[in-house]
């Protein structure tokens, strides 16, 4: 036995024995029974794994084949039935760490290279290992190495590898994640899971379930297996990342990482440092792979136009995507990564900084976005390259495009903000003024600050420290006096350079803060050193050069430099104006501002030190052109002006003259470029000033300072303004412009400003020249569509050709006084304009004249013509008047025509309502502008082949309506010969017996309809105006006597028109809305007849009168009855056909004697209401017209009636209405409920109502339920439900008796939820409910006491509400907070209405202040949510006495317990206090 032993044992560590034989002997010793060795199994499988070990090390040399069969060796005892007997019986088998290593590596290997050498067996070993208990310990002991073998195994699976070894990888893949799903069971420190998946598994993993879920190795007849195999993969790899990352203990620190919350809560505190998921994956490694995947990552410096601008565009979005996944989710740590990763990922910025900047691409916008978010990473990245950047995004950029600009704005800004708040602004001013120094082409550079760009500089200069203003200002002069002031002689490049430079003076001094009192005398002292320096040294240089202006026609250059000189003139000026009014240290070279007398020594120059020969120069000079140059030299002239006002004696002769030089300057300097109309758009930056935007500049100047200017202007330049305002308003539609030319000003804008600014009636001379321009406009427009001599028109229309106002305005005093000639004096132009529209009117406007007049007409519309002064009003009524009785041409649409018309007589109206309204009627009758309108439009009315239904006519109709209406309520409340007046109107309306007779059919056809409904339209107003006017008036008077003939004959006249109106076609009848109207009117003017002549005493012309008419009110009444629904569409028609209802209803006469008129009218109204078509939002706006008819109906009605109501009404709120969904019927049921509580019913008729209580409560308690349980919840009928149970606990305070069935009203509230609502679907419901409980604590108090809990129940449902949607969201929204902050205030009321039952309550005060102290524990509320629901709850806490207190103090829980200590401080400190000193003062 010992040779067989020792023999084996020598031979397999033999050097001569061969491997063969060493393979063999060691095959012969696993499977003989007959080799007896002392732990054999553990001696052979530690000398293979020594020999695979030793190979691996480089130590021992062996063939391939033999490597190969050795991992066999090793895999057969593995998988011997034999060794899983010995372990089964007990026996220990070590694997060493070694060979669990290699076997890792080899699969490492595998993965990196697709090395398949050995890696079947080796899987095979691996299986063996893991399959097998006892031996897959040696991984799960040490859990970074099953970590290593997972992660290797994974990214093996996803290299996708084909054949033989896809089976044995996913068994042992399946195998691993199983004993790795065990590990994470055990693990007590999640931080170490959480990390080992992070770093190790996530991406892998990700990526194999992500191609697991692709199908990447399901193939056709490889059975189900593997679609069994692939499914339990995924499961695994999912539960391993549950188990890993998403623990939940751990979510809450996730959620604050991922919202980027500030968490207050420490009891996260020990997870506060774990790596989170997203930082993990996005590691420096990760980057510069997804990164390297874009084409532009392989560009090199000269390759920029190898992709096209799509490309760029695509591939910038995806790096500006990758980026902001880093800024968002706090990535990329500064000091970690310098520390850990030696700079990897601020070498990658660096990399993808240099790349953005080489190649710039300033056309797309995520090029400035990736930018963007590079410097807020770390400036550092960008700042090796600071002056490119600077040049290439900003001051050599071409930007044109609205979001490209934004996005360069952005980027500045961020720029800007990064270097102010490192204190480092002067440093990026000096890269700034390297980058506009440098030799470049400048005509092609774009101004250097354009509206963003200044924008951005000016709010962060605004932030700056007095300090670091100064040294900025400092260094920019220093550079412009060093490299450009010197070159400026006939070099246009650098005269460029100096407008770009005195921009940014410009900026940079217009926005430092202003100097005080409180301002350190350093700061005072260099500021002043630096405004004698810039005037000595730079501003006086630069306009010394144009002094010297070589010849006639100014050069480039010299333009640039006087651009540069008077702009740098005008801040200094500007600036040394505002240090000297708000800094009294300041001491400014022109002198003090006020308290000095003036004298003509004392008068402000333009600039101190240049002398006002030299200012004549230069005036000459700039006037030759269009420029910023004569913008600011306007801007000097107004500074001087303000100057010289500021001063203390402004209103001397010299001073008043000096002033009225000034203002004419200004206005004339630019007469030319007004006069040429521009499109041009300024951003309003004075850099942007050019040739182009000069005349924009100028007029924006003007128009600002008008208050100043006007004052001092002559008549002439003022009517020169107001002729400009004119012209550059916008007439006709506007265009809409993109949202970029929204932010900018054009000459429209500035105009269109002043015209509707309340200022502009306040400047009284300019706006009195704005109104004569206008007319004179508007007169030049009609006289070209004269059609006789002018002249003749002269005479028949002077005030078309009259220039001024006040010549107009005194021929009421000239008619006033002219005598008596058989002809009344006032009718004179009434007359002749009557003759002129009866015969041919001498004007006839075509479609592009119409068009011009509208344009105009939309600015009178726009002034104050309800203001204007007696001359103004007579001659624009008389204007108006003109164009509304035009004729129009062929060439004019009927809709352009009728928008025209309604247009003059909207207009005329406004007009009328002045005043001065009074003065119209001096010169003419009322009677006479009522036959005048009509005549026209009786004439014009031929012209308009459009349906009667047409909305456009519809709208017509009542605008001359309204106008003819007023013009008669006008003629009353003045009291301006009413009898003589209505007698003209009524006579003129009876005389149009053209549109009123028709003996045939023919002649019908023949007729013009819309002559007829003008004609109805009339008659119906003049019996609207008469009929109220007349019922007020009292009994016996001669002129309402004669007032209510007229009257009658206008109701007979208008019977007559409708009768014709009504006549039936051959297709049925359809009610037009117009005829609706008239009927009513007629009807109600027919019944107030009756009851002013008595009902018993009726008179005979009014009984004739009503009957006559009898045929025609049933007609109607019938047709109204089936078209009610129709008309719910049309507020008016719908108004007006509830009101013929109404009148109808109330005169028997006229039903009908088979059907019962109430039946009728409330199915009619049952249809309404049914009518699923029509919107809940329509019949809830509808309600309060059908309130009126049902209280009507009810009121004359019998209880037979109101039983046919309550028979519908319960049939409706049956049940069962809502399991067949017929929710309309429901609702309709609803609402005739409420239109009947809304009834004031007695007797009979209401005992019948309320013995029907019990059965309505119930129904709508059954109706709730059912409601409450669909999901959404139907708040289509909660809503209605909640207002009608109010409705009827109010009105039943006396009536119900049974206390069971108000308690039925708690469960009704009860059931319906106030959780998973939109804000305003809350506040309606919430409302609702509140009002429910208001009622039952109001009305049924006996029911309350006995119900308190119920009662409290419900309450407390009101108040936790008022809490969940009161609480402080996370990153939410405030949108909704002032609909919770009425339900606040209305449960502080019921508070306070609790309180004041202190005898019911005080028992249940501790338990409400407990339920108060729960829900409070639970949220944080808004201030003012929790303010008002405190101030209600200190009002409880007034009931409670000490031992409740004490109470609440020993039983409440530890966290409530300092909750409600809190609010009991704040109860005594603020509330109790308070009311205790009010004590004091209470008699």
């Amino acid at each position: 036995m010992a040779a067989v032993y020792s023999g084996i044992s020598l031979k397999l560590k033999s050097k001569t024995t061969s491997w063969e034989d060493k393979l063999k002997l060691a095959h012969f010793a696993w499977i003989s029974h007959q080799c007896f060795l002392p732990n054999k199994e553990q001696v052979l499988l530690d000398w293979a794994r020594q020999s695979l070990v030793a190979f691996y090390k480089k130590k021992l040399e062996l063939k391939e084949d033999i490597v190969e069969r050795l991992w066999s060796y090793i895999d057969n005892i593995l998988h011997s039935r034999k060794l899983q007997n010995l372990l089964k019986n007990g026996k220990t088998i070590n694997l060493q760490i070694s060979l669990v290593k290699i076997i890792n590596e080899r699969i490492a290997e595998f993965s990196l290279r697709g090395s398949q050498r050995n890696i079947c067996a080796v899987l095979r070993c691996c299986q063996g290992i893991l399959s097998t208990p006892a031996l897959a310990v040696i991984y799960t002991a040490k859990q970074e190495l099953m970590v290593a073998l997972l992660s290797q195994l994974c990214w093996s699976a996803c290299r996708q590898p084909e054949g033989a070894v896809v089976a044995q990888l996913f068994e042992v893949i399946h195998l691993a994640l199983g004993h790795y799903l065990l590990i994470l069971q055990q693990q007590v420190n999640p931080r170490r899971a959480f990390g080992d998946v992070t770093a190790h598994l996530l991406q892998p993993c990700l990526v194999l379930r992500h191609l697991l879920s692709g199908g990447t190795w399901t193939q056709a007849g490889e059975g189900q297996l593997r679609q069994v195999l692939s499914r339990n993969i995924r499961s695994q790899i999912e539960a391993v990342f549950r188990g890993g990352i998403f623990q939940p203990e751990l979510l809450s620190s996730y959620k604050e990482e991922l919202l980027d919350q500030q968490q207050g809560d420490v009891k996260a505190g020990a997870m506060k440092n774990l790596l989170a998921p997203i930082d993990t994956v996005l590691t420096s490694l990760v980057l510069p792979r997804l990164f390297g995947c874009l084409k532009i990552s392989h560009l090199q410096e000269e390759q920029s136009k190898a992709l096209s601008t799509s490309d760029w565009t695509t591939e910038l979005l995806v790096v500006e995507q990758l980026l902001n996944s880093v800024a968002n989710n706090n990535i990329y740590n500064i000091a970690a990564d310098r520390i850990r990763h030696e700079e990897a990922q601020f070498r990658f910025y660096r990399h993808v900084a240099e790349l953005l900047i080489n190649h710039a691409q300033a056309p797309i916008p995520a090029w400035f976005r990736c930018l963007k978010t590079l410097i807020s990473l770390n400036h550092l990245i960008l700042e090796p390259d600071l002056d490119d950047l600077l040049a290439s995004a900003w001051i050599d950029a071409e930007v044109t495009e609205f979001r490209t600009k934004k996005a360069q704005e952005m980027l500045i800004h961020t720029v800007f903000q990064t270097y102010a708040k490192l204190r480092q602004v002067p440093r990026l001013f000096e890269e700034v003024l390297g980058v506009i120094c440098r030799p470049a082409a400048e005509t092609l550079r774009q101004p250097v600050l354009a509206s963003g760009p200044s924008t951005v500089l000016s709010a962060c200069l605004l932030e700056l420290p007095p300090s670091q203003i100064l040294d900025t200002w400092s260094l920019v002069l220093e550079k412009f006096q060093s490299l450009v002031l010197p070159y400026l002689q006939s070099d246009a490049d650098m005269a460029l350079k100096s407008l770009s430079l005195s921009s940014l003076l410009h900026c940079i001094m217009f926005n430092m803060r202003s100097l005080d009192s409180s301002t350190p005398l350093p700061i005072i002292r260099r500021t002043q050193c630096m405004m004698e320096r810039m005037l000595r040294e730079l501003v006086q240089p630069l306009l010394a050069l144009l002094l010297d202006s070589p010849g006639p026609e100014p050069e480039l250059w010299l333009q640039k430099v006087s651009d540069s000189a008077l702009l740098l003139a005008y801040t200094w000026a500007q600036v040394d104006a505002m240090l000297s009014l708000n800094c009294s240290q300041y001491h400014s070279v022109s002198g003090t501002l006020t308290g000095i007398a003036v004298e003509i020594s004392n008068l402000p120059s333009l600039l101190p030190g240049v002398e006002t020969q030299h200012w004549k120069k230069i005036e000459k000079f700039t006037a030759q052109f269009s420029s910023l140059g004569r913008y600011c030299l306007e801007q000097l002239y107004l500074q001087k002006m303000r100057r010289t006002l500021m001063q203390t004696g402004f209103w001397s002769e010299e001073a008043l003259q000096s002033l009225r030089c000034d203002a004419a300057f200004i206005i004339g300097s630019s007469r030319k470029s007004l006069n040429q109309r521009t499109m041009a758009s300024w951003d309003g930056q004075v850099g942007t000033v050019s040739g182009l935007t000069y005349p924009v500049a100028h007029w924006h100047l003007i128009v600002s300072n008008l208050t100043i200017l006007i004052s001092y202007l002559c008549p002439d330049d003022v009517r020169y303004l107001a002729s400009v305002l004119l012209r550059t308003l916008p007439m006709g539609k506007a265009q809409e412009g993109s949202i970029e030319e929204e932010a900018y000003v054009t000459l429209e804008k500035i105009s269109k400003a002043i015209l509707h600014s309340p200022l502009f009636p306040e400047m009284q001379s300019l706006h009195s020249a704005f109104l004569m321009c206008v007319t004179a406009r508007c007169s030049s427009i009609l006289c070209s569509g004269a059609q006789r001599d002018s002249g003749l028109v002269s005479q028949q229309l002077p005030w078309l050709f009259e220039k001024d106002h006040m010549v107009v305005g005194h021929w009421e005093n000239r008619f006033a006084k002219a005598g008596p000639e058989g002809i009344e004096p006032r009718g004179e132009i009434a007359k002749n304009l009557l003759s002129l529209v009866k015969s041919n009117f001498p004007i006839q406007l075509e479609g592009e004249q119409l068009e011009s007049i509208l344009g105009l007409l939309e600015v009178i519309s726009a002034l104050q013509l309800d203001s204007l002064l007696p001359p103004y009003h007579v001659h624009y009524f008389l204007l108006l008047l003109s164009m509304a009785i035009t004729r129009l041409g062929c060439s004019c649409s009927s809709s352009l025509a009728l928008k025209f018309l309604m247009t003059c007589y909207q207009l005329l109206g406004y007009l009328q309502k002045g005043k001065s309204a009074r003065s119209v009627f001096k010169i003419m009758y009322g009677s006479d502008i009522f036959e005048i309108i009509l005549t026209s439009l009786f004439r014009a009315s031929g012209r308009f082949p459009i349906e009667m239904d047409d909305p456009t006519w519809l709208e017509f109709l009542q605008v001359i309506g309204t106008f003819l209406e007023e013009l008669m309520q006008m003629l009353i409340q003045m009291k301006l010969s009413l009898l003589l007046n209505f007698r003209k109107i009524t006579t003129f309306l009876s005389s149009s017996k053209s549109y009123m007779e028709a003996a045939s059919d023919k002649q019908l056809e023949n007729q013009n309809p819309q002559g007829r409904q003008l004609l109805l339209v009339s008659l119906t107003r003049l019996c609207h105006v008469l009929g109220p006017f007349l019922k007020e008036q009292k009994l016996g008077q001669e002129a309402p006597a004669a007032l209510s003939e007229l009257l009658q004959q206008a109701v007979l006249q208008t019977g007559a028109v409708l009768q014709l109106c009504s006549v039936r076609g051959a297709q049925g009848w359809h009610l037009p809305s117009v005829l609706i109207s008239s009927v009513s009117t007629l009807l109600e003017a027919d019944l107030g007849q009756y009851c002013r002549d008595g009902g018993a005493n009726i008179s005979q012309v009014t009984d004739r009168t009503l009957l006559s008419h009898a045929a025609l009110y049933q007609g109607v009444y019938s047709q109204i009855l089936l078209e009610l629904p129709a008309l719910v569409g049309h507020d008016q028609s719908f108004r007006a056909a509830l009101q013929f209802l109404t009148l109808f209803f109330l005169a028997p006469e006229l039903h009908p004697k088979k059907d019962s008129v109430f039946t009728s009218m409330f199915h009619s109204v049952r249809r309404v209401l049914a009518d699923t078509e029509i919107p809940v939002r329509v019949t809830q706006d509808i309600e309060p017209h059908l309130g009126a008819l049902f209280t009507q109906m009810l009121e004359v009605g019998t209880t037979e009636d109101l039983r046919l109501v309550m028979q519908c009404i319960l049939q409706g709120l049956d049940v069962s209405n809502m399991w067949k969904a017929d929710v309309q019927a429901v609702v309709s049921a609803i609402t005739l409920l409420r239109l009947l509580l809304n009834c004031s019913l007695s007797g009979e008729k209401a005992s019948l109502l309320w013995r029907a209580c019990p059965q309505i409560v119930t129904a709508l308690t059954l109706l709730n339920r059912e409601a409450c349980q669909e999901q959404p919840v139907s708040l289509t009928v909660v809503g209605p439900v909640l207002d009608v149970l109010a409705a009827l606990l109010r009105q039943g305070e006396e009536a119900i008796g049974n206390p069971h069935h108000v308690s039925l009203a708690f469960s009704i509230l009860l059931t319906v939820p106030l959780d998973h609502l939109k804000p305003l679907e809350y506040g309606s419901v919430f409302l609702r409910l509140h009002n429910v409980l208001f009622s039952i604590l109001q009305c049924h108090p006996k029911v309350m006491l006995k119900a308190i809990p119920s009662f409290l129940n419900s309450f407390n449902r009101l108040v936790f509400s008022v809490m969940r949607e009161g609480r402080q969201k996370d990153k939410g929204s405030t949108d909704d907070l002032p609909t919770v902050l009425k339900c606040a205030r209305l449960v502080e009321r019921m508070y306070s209405h609790i309180a004041a039952r202190a005898e019911e309550f005080t028992v249940f005060s501790p338990f409400m202040v407990a339920q108060y102290v729960l829900e409070a524990q639970k949220v944080t509320l808004y201030p003012a949510v929790k303010s008002l629901l405190q101030e209600g709850i200190y009002l409880i806490l007034d009931l409670c006495i000490e031992p409740d207190i004490q109470f609440l103090r020993a039983s409440l829980q530890p966290g409530m317990r300092d909750i409600f200590k809190e609010l009991y401080n704040d109860y005594l400190k603020y509330h109790k206090a308070k009311h205790e000193g009010e004590k004091r003062y209470t008699a």
